[in-house]
C-alpha cells in the first residue's frame, strides 16, 4: 500500500478571480481515486504540522506571526494569499502531509502528497503562495529524527526552490538540486548545490537531455537516502506562468527518468506536485494525475515480482 495525502478538505478563503488553483487539489484526488492503482492507496488526511516540526526551518517569530495574523500588509502580500484562520490551518495541514508522507516513505518506500512543494518560503518570510516550506521541514525532520544522514531535493517546478535552497544550505547531508527556467519567478536566485537553467520555450528534446545529464550528477554528489521530488507540472506548454514547452508525453518522460533513477538507488521517495498554472485546469490535473499514477506504479508494493 501507498499512502497518499490529501488537504483539499482545508481550502483556503481568496476572494472571487483569484489566480490560485484551488480547485485543482479536490479535482486530482478524484482523479488519483479513479486509477486502477488506487486499490493500492491509504488516502490520509495528514495531522498539522507543529511548532516543533516548523521551527527546524521557519523563525519562531514568523510562526507566531502566521498564527496570530499579525504579518504585516507587505508581507502578507509576499506571500500572495489574504490572512484568515483558513490560510493559517491549510498551510500547517500542507506542511504536516509531508513531514507525514517522509515518515511513510521510510516504511513504504514511496509516499505522494496532492499539494506541496512549497519552495518560495524562507525562514522569516513566505512568498509565491509558500507559507511554510514543507520539503525542507521535512527534511530536516528526518535528519534529526529519523536516523537519515542523506537526503536530496529534485525540484523540477519550473520556478527555482530559492527558498529550499536558503534553508538547506550548509545542512549536512542535505543537497537541493534545482531545474528551472532561467527568466522566470524569483527574479534574484538563490544558490542551490545544483542549479540548472532552462531558456525560455524549453522542448522536451532539450529537457529530457539536460536532465539526463543534471539528475545522474545530482544523484551521484547527493547519494541520498531518501529524495523529495518536487514534480511540478508548470513546465506544460500549456501553463500560464511557466514559460516552457513541453507536451504532457515529456512532462511524463520527465517523472519517469526521475522515478526509475532513485528506485536504481534504492532511494525512498517523497513526491509533492508543486505548480501548475494552465488556463485550462483540467489539463494540470491530467498532467498531475499521470505523475501519481507513474510514481503508484514505481512503488515497491506495485513493482513486478
Amino acid at each position: 500500500m501507498v499512502d497518499v495525502f490529501h488537504t483539499d478538505g482545508f481550502p483556503l478563503d481568496l476572494p472571487p478571480g483569484h489566480t490560485f488553483p484551488q480547485r485543482k487539489y479536490a479535482m486530482l484526488r478524484e482523479a488519483v481515486a479513479a486509477l486502477p492503482e488506487a486499490a493500492h492507496v491509504r488516502f490520509v488526511v495528514p495531522p498539522a504540522a507543529t511548532d516543533a516540526e516548523l521551527t527546524l526551518a521557519h523563525d519562531p517569530g514568523y510562526v507566531a506571526a502566521v498564527r496570530a495574523g499579525t504579518l504585516d500588509g507587505a508581507a502578507q502580500r509576499r506571500i500572495g494569499f489574504p490572512w484568515s484562520a483558513a490560510m493559517v490551518e491549510r498551510s500547517l495541514r500542507s506542511c504536516g502531509a509531508t513531514v507525514a508522507a517522509a515518515r511513510s516513505a521510510l516504511r513504504d518506500g514511496i509516499a505522494i502528497y496532492l499539494g506541496g512543494g512549497t519552495h518560495h518560503a524562507f525562514r522569516a518570510h513566505g512568498a509565491g503562495y509558500c507559507v511554510f516550506n514543507d520539503c525542507a521541514v521535512a527534511a530536516l525532520a528526518l535528519l534529526r529524527d529519523a536516523g537519515v544522514r542523506r537526503i536530496a531535493i529534485v525540484d523540477l517546478d519550473v520556478h527555482q526552490g530559492d527558498g529550499t535552497a536558503a534553508l538547506l544550505a550548509g545542512v549536512p547531508g542535505a543537497f537541493t538540486f534545482s531545474m528551472h527556467g532561467a527568466r522566470n519567478f524569483p527574479r534574484v536566485k538563490e544558490r542551490s548545490d545544483l542549479d540548472v537553467e532552462l531558456p525560455d520555450g524549453c522542448d522536451d528534446r532539450t529537457y529530457l537531455q539536460t536532465l539526463d545529464i543534471a539528475l545522474e550528477h545530482a544523484l551521484e554528489r547527493a547519494a541520498p537516502e531518501v529524495v523529495f521530488y518536487l514534480a511540478g507540472a508548470d513546465p506544460l506548454a500549456a501553463d500560464r506562468l511557466g514559460r516552457l514547452a513541453l507536451t504532457p508525453a515529456g512532462l511524463a518522460a520527465r517523472d519517469r527518468r526521475v522515478l526509475a533513477a532513485c528506485a536504481e538507488r534504492r532511494c525512498r521517495v517523497i513526491v509533492t506536485m508543486a505548480g501548475g498554472y494552465a488556463e485550462d485546469i483540467e489539463a494540470t490535473v491530467r498532467a498531475q494525475t499521470e505523475t501519481v499514477r507513474l510514481a503508484l506504479r514505481a512503488s515497491p508494493s506495485l513493482a513486478p515480482s
